[in-house]
């Protein structure tokens, strides 16, 4: 059995995962996700996507188990203790200084796992404004995708072990110790909303102060990255901060996000300025009385028309030159004594680009022609690109004429390249950071299991070298167990491969028609003699109704004795029915149905026996059989 696994199989249980729960990894990066996912697979002792597919639709339980895999949940209570002191000091400090004494304060921990950062970040707030001050003003919404952790994290109760990053002073004052258990103040519990949010599908929450979103987006592709830091950035108020996880940085988003601290990865949102409309100034030109409201359209419509800051020029149905604003004919050397000219008498009509077959184009198609990025000669022979938008003229469906817009795309052509170049750059940084953080992780299910922290932890990293070491050596021990273990599951899948082919001959070798039912009647096993007899091959019928099947038997009259042994009224009935097989002929079915698996008083199924009468036509006997299938 080949264990080799394609791209497509992995989409195929990717598309499987979203429909059936709702949960979309198409966006987290590939080598991430099949590490864990094999890791999962490994530990049922399965090879392949498909049958992992098949495993997670017969055993749904297997679900929460694989999201906890994936969605590895590591975080901790003030994880890297000088990046909330500058939170604290600075951040923090700068909200409140900016905040009238009643105005609120939101804030948003995305990701927030089991509630370590959540609760960490309340604790910094409570102590800068003071207990009522948190309770009257202070909002903090803690999010993640997963349910579970959810759950765990609006009960805020934690082990002496997972508090242990608390300072005593704080452990004392914001939680109350029950036996080895210590749990947030309810009181202050009460300003923190806890509720799923999907970063990539969801809206964001709006107008938030300061925004906790550690080491998440490393766990996502480039483009998906791009798209949560555009939601994080309309989330923020325009002098929110962003807190992002030491392995995170914004390189590649200088123009929305600029760093506050970036050892610390602590970054500010730049806002997005708009423009004043200058016909706003051009109202004010002359007074109200002088003016009727016509001539004001025509002027104000005019005016912006020679203000654009794209050159544009418009032709007439004819093809005359009829109207050239500002930039057309400084850029294009135009000047008035060219309007009313044919535009193929004009230099602009061949040069650069050849404008006149797309001006044909444009009148007899009437809809847009867009010429994108046309190398432009300058004069001191500076490189310029522009793009030419030809555009119809149209009133009540009649062409009026064509207008040409010439956008400058030079900026944005360098900006462009110089994107590309450090995007390529940022994705060769990311895969060797990528690759560096693949290194530190073993196979070892414990320390996969906490690689995640170790990434971010490089102080506590560099610490314990030794103790790392000897863990190592421990975890080498239990790899070859898991090695031995693994072994011995291939093993046990070949006997359990061979025992089913001995099922299938003896079913094969039935002289009576066998069907395996489940308890909605669907079929699960249909024998050599029920194709032979039926004409369907077991493939026509696998998993459908049985009552839906077209067998030329009355089906109905099988109803009632098949739901009372699936009930537990009876332990086999028998019935006689007229039916036609597979040749046409009339033949005479004695079917017997009989209850499959009975555990206590489960009923896992049905066993439909079918035989004919020595003797009848197209017929087939044998002697009764006594079949338990499991």
């Amino acid at each position: 059995m080949s264990t080799e696994k394609s791209p497509q199989e992995l989409d195929a249980l990717l598309d499987y995962l979203k429909h059936s729960r709702g949960f979309d990894f198409t966006a987290y990066k590939r080598t991430t996700l099949t590490r864990r996912l094999d890791k999962r697979m490994q530990a049922l002792g399965i090879a392949t996507y498909p049958e992992y597919t098949d495993y997670l639709q017969v055993y749904p339980e297997e679900f929460n188990p694989l999201f906890n895999t994936i969605l590895i949940n590591v975080t901790a209570f003030f994880r890297d203790p000088p990046a909330w002191e500058y939170l604290a000091n600075e951040v923090v400090a700068r909200i409140i200084a900016d905040k009238r004494p009643y105005e609120p304060i939101r804030t948003w921990s995305s990701g927030c796992a089991s509630g370590e950062e959540t609760y960490t970040l309340a604790m910094v707030l409570c102590e800068a404004l003071g207990a009522a001050q948190f309770r009257e003003r202070v909002k903090i919404y803690a999010t993640d995708v997963d349910a579970e952790a959810l759950n765990e994290a609006r009960q805020g109760v934690y082990k002496a072990k997972e508090v242990s990053g608390v300072d005593s002073a704080l452990l004392e004052k914001y939680f109350e110790q029950f036996g080895d258990q210590y749990v947030f103040r309810k009181d202050l519990r009460r300003s923190i909303i806890f509720g799923r949010h999907n970063l990539i599908q969801d809206a964001p929450i709006s107008r938030i102060d300061a925004l906790v979103c550690r080491n998440i987006l490393m766990y996502f592709n480039a483009d998906t990255q791009r798209r949560i830091l555009t939601r994080l950035h309309f989330a923020l108020n325009d002098s929110g901060a962003l807190f992002l996880g030491k392995a995170e940085t914004l390189l590649a988003h200088s123009q929305s996000y600029t760093p506050l601290n970036l050892k610390w990865r602590v970054f500010a949102k730049v806002p997005r300025v708009s423009v004043r409309d200058p016909l706003l100034v051009m109202a004010k030109a002359a007074p109200e009385e002088t003016i009727t409201p016509l001539s004001a359209h025509t002027r104000i419509r005019e005016a912006g028309f020679d203000i654009d800051l794209e050159g544009q020029i418009v032709l007439d149905h004819t093809g005359h030159l009829v109207l050239a604003n500002e930039q057309a004919r400084t850029r294009l050397g135009l000047n008035f004594r060219d309007l009313g000219r044919p535009i193929q008498d004009l230099e602009i009509s061949y040069r650069p680009v050849e404008l006149r077959t797309h001006i044909d184009q444009v009148r007899a198609e009437s809809r847009p022609v867009v010429l994108k990025e046309v190398k432009w000669p300058t004069i001191s022979g500076e490189e310029r690109w522009m793009d030419i938008h030809i555009l119809p003229l149209l009133e009540n469906g009649s062409l009026l004429g064509v207008k040409i817009a010439f956008s400058d795309a030079t900026r944005y052509k360098l900006l462009q390249a110089d994107h590309n170049h450090a995007k390529q750059e940022l994705e060769t940084a990311y895969e060797e950071l990528q690759s560096a953080n693949e290194e530190l992780e073993t196979t070892n299910e414990e320390l996969q299991s906490t690689i995640e922290e170790l990434e971010t932890t490089n102080e506590e990293l560099e610490s314990t070298n030794e103790e790392l070491e000897t863990i190592n050596e421990e975890l080498g021990s239990t790899n070859e167990e898991l090695q031995t273990l693994n072994d011995e599951l291939q093993e046990r899948t070949m006997e359990l491969d061979q025992i089913s082919s001995f099922f299938q001959g003896i079913l094969s070798s039935l002289r009576v028609g066998v069907v395996v039912l489940d308890t909605n009647l669907g079929v699960l096993t249909w024998n050599r003699k029920a194709e032979d007899l039926w004409g369907l091959r077991p493939d026509e019928v696998q998993g459908k109704h049985c009552l839906n099947l077209d067998l030329s038997l009355p089906v109905e009259q099988l109803r009632q004795p098949m739901l009372a042994c699936l009930s537990g009224q009876a332990e086999y009935y028998d019935i006689t029915l007229e039916a036609i097989n597979r040749r046409g002929k009339p033949i005479q079915c004695r079917v017997t149905s009989t209850p499959m698996g009975i555990s206590g008083d489960q009923v896992q199924g049905l066993i439909l026996l079918v035989t004919t009468p020595p003797g009848k036509p197209g017929g087939f006997s044998a002697n009764a059989c006594d079949i338990s299938l499991r």
